[in-house]
């Protein structure tokens, strides 16, 4: 199947601050009746909220990875990322500035090349990967890695305007070394990857050979071989670089794909050695959600029609039976997450406005009624899980609210752009509901 012709633009960068900032500009009195004056406000209130968190974040954790705004403090944070046990934590890594670079494309949508331009410079003067330390090769991707390029890619558009001269690809340099550390975890009989890799990796001739089995560089010793969907089918961003990340993400890519269902379901949880499903359930929320929004995104961006056979297939395939036993089809679970907010979006970038539209509404009644999105709404019994009532500041929502509006110049949603303005403000930063901070 070949994909149709495209109904809306498709944006191939995607920066929350900058999408909000984008669907606050406009004239006195925009179609979508928002007067000046309300634009303004909250324009201002964007970047008031932008700045506060990440000034906050220079003064007091720069350039260890996150802030922790109530002990004027910070945290290491990039081991932790996906490791809710907490297990094999490093002893002297000393941060990586992960919030420095996940800024970096927000710092030039607010205009701010000054600051942007200063942190090229440190970075490129300071930061390496060649710590020992274990790390979630899927959120190191999609947050250092993918923050990485994305940046290079906004350093090489305003180039000319830098004060210290030209950009001089010292990001895709940083790119390359963090991405040549992730191949080991490729080298498996299936080609799906591990989960977790040790980032202190000898580098030769953009392959890689481990430093010592012993030192548990690279794939440690007794690795679990356990991984995601999300995991093996949301590494599209390796493919920015050089040829050898195209061959090793497609290969896990098409491996995945050749492991769907009858039904063009996939579960959420798989082994990387035997290439066998763990976990059956299948939906859109977490460990498979990554899977359904780099497909259309690397379609957009890269124009292969692979991704799009592949794509089209998943969503008619998950829109009809949701959440389900991805080899009966039988329904598993009725709810709501913060991780499936991501939803509306894509099926706007699909072009599928209408039902964008019912998607998000539920999301934003789920909002409206307690004020933030929790982390697992159970929609059969109408109460939050009980486990999972907190609200870690999760961006998908306000990426769904401004595709939508963009489609639709507010007409339908416009009640529903307001999000994300009033959150936990403390002294330093924002706080998720269950204290901890996670900079977004």
């Amino acid at each position: 199947m070949r994909s149709p012709e495209p109904s809306l633009e498709a944006p191939a960068r995607l920066v929350v601050v900058a999408l909000l900032l984008a669907a606050l500009t406009g004239g006195a009195v925009g179609v979508d009746g928002y007067g000046r004056a309300r634009r303004l406000h909250m324009k201002n209130k964007v970047l008031e909220m932008f700045y506060h968190a990440y000034e906050n974040y220079m003064t007091y954790a720069f350039p260890h990875d996150e802030l922790k705004p109530l002990t004027k403090s910070f945290t290491d944070s990039l081991s932790e990322l996906g490791n809710l046990n907490l297990e094999h934590l490093p002893q002297d890594y000393n941060g990586s500035a992960l919030t420095l670079v996940e800024s970096l494309s927000s710092l030039v949508v607010l205009g701010n090349l000054t600051e942007f331009e200063r942190g090229i410079l440190w970075l490129s003067e300071n930061l390496t990967f060649d710590v020992d330390a274990r790390i979630n090769l899927f959120e190191c991707n999609i947050r250092l890695l993918g923050g990485l390029i994305s940046a290079h890619l906004l350093a090489k558009d305003y180039s000319s305007q830098l004060k210290d001269g030209p950009y001089q690809d010292q990001l895709l340099h940083l790119a390359e070394s963090l991405g040549n550390r992730f191949l080991p975890a490729f080298d498996t009989p299936t080609g799906l990857p591990y989960a977790w890799i040790n980032l202190k990796v000898h580098i030769q001739n953009f392959g890689f050979s481990q430093t010592s089995k012993q030192n548990d560089y690279g794939v440690m010793e007794n690795e679990t071989t356990e991984t995601s969907t999300s995991g093996c089918g949301g590494l599209q961003k390796l493919m920015f670089i050089i040829p050898g990340y195209e061959a090793a993400a497609l290969r896990a890519l098409r491996k995945l794909w050749s492991m769907r269902s009858s039904l063009n379901l996939v579960g959420t949880t798989l082994d990387v050695l035997t290439g066998k499903w763990i976990e059956y359930s299948s939906g859109i929320g977490a460990g498979v959600d990554s899977f359904y929004e780099y497909l259309i995104k690397a379609y957009i961006l890269f124009g292969s029609d692979e991704y799009w056979d592949m794509f089209h297939s998943a969503y008619l395939a998950v829109q009809k039976y949701h959440e389900a036993d991805m080899r009966t089809g039988e329904a598993t679970h009725w709810q709501l997450t913060s991780l499936q907010a991501f939803w509306p979006g894509l099926q706007t970038l699909l072009g599928d406005v209408a039902a964008a539209n019912l998607s998000h509404r539920e999301f934003y009644n789920v909002w409206q009624r307690f004020g933030v999105l929790p982390e697992r709404y159970l929609l059969e019994y109408g109460i939050l899980h009980p486990t999972e009532k907190y609200y870690p500041l999760r961006p998908e929502l306000a990426e769904s609210t401004f595709y939508l509006y963009q489609a639709t110049k507010g007409v339908s949603n416009r009640p529903r752009t307001d999000i994300y303005i009033s959150l936990a403000c403390v002294q330093l930063g924002f706080l998720s509901s269950w204290g901890h901070h996670i900079y977004c």
